[in-house]
């Protein structure tokens, strides 16, 4: 133990010192008059992929027809030697058409070798490899750039050019130091290993894993295809309230706040739908919203107090329309981001190219669990079969509540193909249109992928008067201890008495589509800064 503390020790000592170098070189670039933090802008013309991607069919054309050195039957000088001299010769072929660029990034890596060195640079797009030479540069900036520091952001100015190893690099004619680099990087190899920091500093994390950054990249052009196909389809995108006096469209407990100017208790939402719906009321046909709300429940691998959610609604139409607007959207959404409707995830592929499995929810539990909740006359019955099978349910539960029970507890784990799951019982679907065949059920189904819940849509309650029944159920059921209850909104009922033509609507859980879509074992992982515990708790 006393090893330990006086290792930990020298390494705080090792770190201060090295970050004492550091100010003292940023403050000796004050006192030379290039102090980087006064720059204020700089002219990128390139990132480092455009750069290897324009050089290519440069080269190509440029060198076309010429053949590789052939150095059959020579030793291993004359070879190196051959070698060289065609290198050369290439070189001042592209040399006399170069592609100039000026590129900017974070310096990752620094090989100096006396009058010459190479770095390798970091952008948005990847890393290039830059040649310095203090005969091109300048003996000044060369001087700076031998004392520079990895994690120092640099401008480069240059022409781009092929290595004798053949690393496509850029020949730097200028280089600025745009940004001093204070602290310390994590080691190059070994990167940022503890998770909690990785999130907790995720500016590092990005910096340190490309495939992070990679991740983060699909997350925002999934969000853009979607609303690239939500536009091609008619949609408006909307914004609405954030702060609401009453919460309402999902089964959550809310984050409670003060609005001091008003002396009013307010609550975050943990829903869009309420709102877009008075949309749709107010002759906004088709509208969407993406965006944040906060459900006050627990941290897991899946959940996080504060996600994305993006809500669609369309006037004139009902759940098999948001299916059929599912199954296309989904597979528009794979090709675009990924290339292909077959994804992997934790080793494990699904085909998104084919049709999606349809079964109602009390198919899919006599499938999976063996009971047939058809032939369960009641909610006495249904809470015997729930006793026997040890599936747990509070007193207040009826039957509707016990199907649900028993198809999270028996089914969801061997929906892994993307499947929607249909017709649920009215007990849990408060906002939903009873299946005019069948009142105890609803026109709602769910979407699973994964054995995970993607999507849940219905067609929606436009009968005010029994959307006032069934939020009167849902008091009752709060006053019984259901603290994820909805309560009555009176003003949304006010909404349904205007008149709100028939519907079909749809929540996606952005954050999950993102998992998938990027492989990502948890939630945090495609969150750029999910909600941690404050370090000093």
């Amino acid at each position: 133990m006393a090893e330990n503390n006086q290792e930990k020790q020298q390494q705080t000592q090792d770190i201060n010192q090295l970050l004492k170098v550091r100010r003292e070189k940023f403050e000796n670039l004050q006192a030379e008059g290039k102090d980087p933090f006064t720059i204020t802008k700089y002219d990128v013309t390139h990132h480092s992929e455009d750069v290897k991607n324009l050089y290519i069919p440069h080269e190509e054309k440029l060198l076309a027809g010429r053949a590789e050195v052939d150095v059959t039957g020579m030793d291993e000088q004359e070879a190196r030697m051959a070698k060289k001299n065609d290198y050369n010769e290439r070189r001042e072929i592209m040399d006399a058409q170069p592609i100039d660029v000026c590129v900017a990034g974070r310096m990752m890596l620094k090989r100096v070798m006396g009058k010459a060195s190479f770095a390798t640079l970091r952008d948005l797009k990847g890393d290039i490899q830059i040649y310095v030479s203090r005969d091109a540069v300048g003996e000044d900036a060369y001087a700076i750039f031998k004392k520079a520091d990895i994690g120092d952001i640099y401008g480069v100015k240059g022409f781009a050019f092929r290595t004798m190893t053949g690393e496509i690099s850029i020949h730097a004619h200028e280089i600025t130091m745009l940004s001093k680099s204070l602290q310390i990087l994590p080691e190059k190899f070994h990167g940022i290993t503890n998770v909690d920091q990785r999130y907790r500093q995720r500016y590092v994390d990005l910096i340190m894993n490309p495939e992070v950054k990679d991740t983060f990249v699909k997350r925002s052009k999934i969000l853009s295809t979607i609303r690239k196909f939500l536009d091609a389809q008619g949609f408006m995108e909307v914004e609405t309230p954030m702060l609401v006096a009453n919460p309402g469209g999902a089964a959550a407990r809310p984050f409670e706040t003060h609005f001091n100017a008003l002396d009013e208790d307010l609550k975050l939402r943990i829903s869009l739908e309420l709102y877009l719906k008075r949309l749709i009321v107010g002759g906004l046909e088709r509208v969407y919203e993406i965006g944040r709300v906060f459900r006050n429940e627990g941290l897991d691998t899946r959940h996080n107090p504060e996600f994305t959610l993006m809500e669609l609604y369309q006037a004139y139409t009902d759940y098999n329309g948001m299916m059929d607007l599912t199954e296309n959207m989904y597979r528009t959404i794979a090709q675009e981001v990924l290339g292909t409707t077959k994804i992997t995830y934790q080793g494990i592929e699904m085909d998104l190219g084919k049709p999606f499995e349809r079964i109602t929810m009390i198919d899919a539990v006599k499938k999976y669990a063996g009971v047939d909740f058809n032939e369960i006359a009641d909610t006495d019955a249904a809470k015997a079969i729930a006793k026997e099978k040890g599936i747990e349910f509070e007193d207040w539960h009826t039957k509707g509540h016990i199907l649900n029970l028993f198809f999270e507890e028996f089914v969801e784990e061997h929906l892994i193909q993307p499947t929607f799951v249909m017709d649920h019982p009215i007990e849990i679907s408060p906002l939903t249109k009873k299946k005019p065949e069948d009142p105890n059920y609803v026109e709602r189904f769910e979407m699973f992928m994964n054995g995970w819940e993607m999507c849940n849509a219905y067609s929606e309650l436009n009968d005010p008067i029994d959307q006032r029944e069934r939020f009167e159920l849902q008091d009752a059921n709060a006053a019984a201890g259901d603290e994820e209850a909805e309560h009555c909104d009176d003003d949304f009922l006010n909404a349904l008495e205007i008149g709100m033509p028939p519907t079909g609507g749809i929540g996606y859980g952005i954050d999950r589509l993102c998992m998938l879509m990027t492989d990502s074992p948890a939630i945090r992982d495609v969150l750029l800064f999910p909600t941690m515990k404050s370090l000093d708790k």
